[in-house]
């Protein structure tokens, strides 16, 4: 069973090529993006307002022929308001279901921790089972479904911190960032007239998608990268700063990522370097430290970082059988 690799390569580059037309200099959080959409997962962008994060939504949807919601969050906001609810229909005198706007294949979900719990749990069911149940009934979500959840790192007040089940449901988390310089002034001159996206079109389809999906599966991970990532996460797990580690949804995460960067790049196996530049954005966020940790400043990305220069690199035999 081999995986196709070209197919999902061109895939890849059409579709980064698209974004780039909107999203300036971003090449690598783009690829990042690409990568979560191939794995059939969902992204946590934790950025300052005013650096793309909707926009980027938007322009991946339209890129995909995708259909495309926005929840903008709020602390008032009812689960109801999410999932949809059941009408009573005085004509027909029988309850109707009016879909929420979770039903769409892109979901922006702006500002996720300004719901409340109760609200942000209502996203729970439709992230890990791709449906939602409404009084009693259960309705599927388009495929293929993809959750945005957006969040400001730097604003606090009127906020309730995502829990660790809700988090641990986004495969990556991945930051935006202030564009350079140069690129500022290229986003004044793209925007002059009007704004790209609106001149975007579709450069591959829903059926493009879920082929490259299916075959991103298909990559061979070799024995020794199987017991790195496995390593790699039970050792978030024994840090003396951490106090709960990343799960084994952590270790398929990575797993899965990993051959995905690997098909990207043009390659039909995983290597050790992949794992190692997924591993902060897949597993920092599935992680809580220790409260003398948070003392002193220290994040989750250094204490993967720690993890990871002193773990032992796999040394025997990682390419596929054929690429010998």
């Amino acid at each position: 069973m081999e995986a196709d690799i070209q197919s999902i390569q061109t895939f890849a580059q059409r579709l980064l090529e698209n974004l780039e037309k909107v999203i300036v200099g971003k090449r690598q959080t783009l690829e990042q993006i690409v990568i979560g959409l191939l794995c059939q997962g969902h992204l946590l962008i934790e950025d300052v307002p005013g650096v793309g994060k909707t926009v980027l939504a938007r322009s991946l949807a339209r890129s995909i022929g995708c259909s495309f919601n926005r929840l903008q969050f709020t602390p008032d906001m009812l689960p109801s308001d999410v999932t949809g609810v059941s009408i009573f229909n005085q004509a027909t005198r029988q309850f109707e279901f009016r879909p929420g706007p979770i039903m769409a294949q892109i979901v922006l979900a702006d500002e996720i921790n300004r719901a409340t719990p109760k609200t942000q749990s209502a996203l729970l069911e439709a992230m890990e089972e791709r449906q939602i149940t409404v009084d009693g009934t259960t309705y599927a979500l388009p495929l293929p479904f993809m959750v945005m959840g957006t969040q400001n790192p730097i604003e606090y007040e009127g906020t309730f911190p995502l829990p660790e089940a809700q988090l641990d449901r986004f495969l990556m988390r991945v930051h935006l960032g202030y564009p350079m310089l140069s690129d500022e002034i290229r986003i004044l001159d793209l925007q002059q007239l009007r704004h790209p996206i609106e001149d975007l079109e579709v450069v591959a389809g829903v059926e493009d998608l879920q082929k490259a999906q299916s075959e991103v599966k298909k990559l061979f991970v070799s024995a020794p990268i199987k017991r790195y990532i496995v390593e790699l996460v039970r050792a978030t797990r024994d840090h003396t700063d951490v106090y709960l580690g990343a799960s084994p949804r952590g270790s398929l995460g990575l797993y899965r990522a990993g051959q995905a960067r690997a098909a990207i790049l043009g390659r039909d196996y995983v290597l050790p370097d992949d794992i190692k530049y997924l591993a902060p954005m897949v597993l920092g966020h599935r992680m809580v430290l220790q409260p003398a940790a948070r003392l002193r400043n220290l994040t989750a990305e250094q204490v993967v970082a720690e993890v990871l220069n002193n773990l032992l690199v796999p040394a025997g035999e990682i390419s596929a059988p054929h690429s010998n």
